[in-house]
This record gives C-alpha cells, sequence and structure tokens, in this order.
C-alpha cells in the first residue's frame, strides 16, 4: 500500500493556514494617493464656497458698473504704457547685461571686480527702492537734475533687470564649448570677433527661455511706477488701479488690472516654454 498522504499543518485553531495578502502594486498606490489629494481638494474648495461671504466679495471686488468705467483708457493708455516701460527696460537692461556679463569673464582683474559689485549690488536691493532713488533720491542729491519719468522708469527697470540677466547671459556663454572660440581665432578671428560673431549667437539660443521670465519679471516690476505719480496719460496699470480705487471707493481696479497683466505674461509664458522646448536640449555648436 502507498503511504498515506501527511495531514496538511493547521494552527492552533485546527484551520489550515490561510495565504498571505497581497500586496499593492506601486501604480495601485499612486492612484490611491491621487484618490486622497482630488479629495482633500474638493472638502476645502467645498468649505471656502460655503464659509465665504460671496455678496461681499462680488460687490467688493466685481463690479461691472466700476470694470466698464476703466474702458478704454486701461487698453489705450495704462496697457500701452505697461508694455512700453517693459520693453524700454529690458532691451537697455540686455545691453547692460551684456557688458556686464563680459566684463565678469574678462581677464582684467578691475572690471571683473566692477562686474561683480555693481551685480551683487542691484540683486540685492529691493525694485521698490531703486525706484525710490531714482525718482527722489537723485533730484535731491543733485539740484536741478530731473529725468523725463520714462527715462527714469527705463533705468529703474534695467538697473533692476541687468544684474539678473547678467549672470543669465555669463552662464550661456560660459556653456559654449571652448573649441569654437579656438577654431575662430585658428581662422585669424580676433577674441572681439569670435566673441561677437560666434560665442554670443549660440550663448543667445541657451538663455532665450530664461530671458523671457525676466521679461514677465521686469513686467511685473513696472507697476512699482506708480509711487513716482504721474500725469493721466502716463499713467500704468497700478496707478490707474489705484486712482480709480480712490475714485469709485472699490477694488474692483484690482480685478481688472489683474487680468491685464495676464494679457501679458501668460503669452510671454507660453513662449518661454516654447523657447525651452525648441533650444533647451540643443547642444551649443551642435545638432537640435
Amino acid at each position: 500500500m502507498s503511504p498515506t498522504p501527511a495531514a496538511p499543518d493547521r494552527g492552533p485553531t485546527g484551520s489550515a493556514a490561510s495565504a498571505p495578502k497581497q500586496k499593492m502594486s506601486k501604480r495601485q498606490k499612486a492612484k490611491l494617493s491621487r484618490g486622497i489629494q482630488y479629495g482633500i481638494l474638493i472638502v476645502i474648495a467645498a468649505v471656502i464656497a460655503f464659509v465665504a461671504d460671496w455678496p461681499t466679495l462680488v460687490d467688493t471686488f466685481g463690479r461691472l458698473d466700476v470694470a466698464i468705467g476703466m474702458f478704454p483708457d486701461v487698453i489705450t493708455k495704462s496697457l500701452k504704457n505697461t508694455v512700453v516701460f517693459t520693453f524700454l527696460g529690458f532691451v537697455l537692461g540686455l545691453i547692460i547685461a551684456i557688458v556686464l556679463a563680459l566684463m565678469r569673464l574678462s581677464s582684467v582683474g578691475v572690471y571683473r571686480w566692477l562686474a561683480f559689485v555693481y551685480i551683487e549690488f542691484f540683486r540685492g536691493l529691493p525694485a521698490l527702492v531703486v525706484f525710490l532713488v531714482m525718482g527722489f533720491g537723485l533730484p535731491v542729491a543733485f539740484p536741478g537734475f530731473a529725468l523725463p519719468q520714462l527715462i527714469t522708469i527705463m533705468i529703474a527697470l534695467a538697473l533692476v533687470g541687468s544684474a539678473y540677466m547678467a549672470e543669465t547671459i555669463r552662464a550661456g556663454i560660459q556653456a559654449v564649448p571652448k573649441g569654437q572660440v579656438e577654431a575662430a581665432r585658428s581662422l585669424g578671428m580676433s577674441s572681439t570677433r569670435a566673441m561677437i560673431t560666434i560665442v554670443l549667437p549660440q550663448a543667445m539660443r541657451i538663455i532665450l527661455p530664461p530671458l523671457t521670465n525676466e521679461l514677465i519679471l521686469l513686467t511685473k516690476d513696472s507697476s512699482l511706477a506708480y509711487i513716482l505719480g504721474s500725469s493721466v496719460d502716463g499713467r500704468e496699470l497700478a496707478a490707474l488701479a489705484r486712482a480709480e480705487i480712490v475714485n469709485t471707493a472699490n477694488l474692483t481696479p484690482f480685478i481688472v488690472i489683474a487680468v491685464c497683466y495676464l494679457v501679458i505674461t501668460i503669452p510671454l509664458s507660453y513662449l518661454s516654454r516654447v523657447l525651452e522646448r525648441k533650444y533647451g536640449s540643443a547642444e551649443p555648436g551642435g545638432k537640435q
């Protein structure tokens, strides 16, 4: 006779050992985590919607008559002035930044030191302080010296932006392979010509996305121009909003100018992402 098979091992209760539970996969854990997060967000949104005083909010920030009263000046004057101030400040700042970046890379120690001090100084100062010094400090320090408001705002924005753009440009120049310069020099080009015709064009491709981000920051910094005061025709968005809030005793103008700033910054943000996708993975001097 064949041997009788052994009885299954039983625990103290006499039942067969149960099979181990199957663990959740990483995908299932991630799905559960997302579900919990979405649930928390929905609860928070529901609590805010239930607790908020909507009639007061709408009356304070959403009065249509106040918003309509800001047109067309908010577009034809204030939005236009904001764009002009930002563009002029960015162009001047970019010119200064290129010079500073080249000074930082110079073999002359004095140039490197001057550029370093300038960059650290203006990166450490709030933009508000720069506007105050340009608008009120210079006339006090130099009696009778007064610049047109447009020039004052342009220089203030350029001083703030150039300190950041200089470091970006310097990093872009250093990212260009040294072989590019050596090849240009071997063809008889001077250092200056090699920098202008070979290095800078390649560096600009690398730094276009961060420069676009800097343009967005300057657009928002241009709102500080309101502290300098202006005529009705010279108001930018923040100055117009301040005047309208005083006149109407309502905060709806804040919402109107916020939308106007988004009209400027959202396309610039999209452009930055496009440029980053196009040039972000490109190697300097190589194929995309």
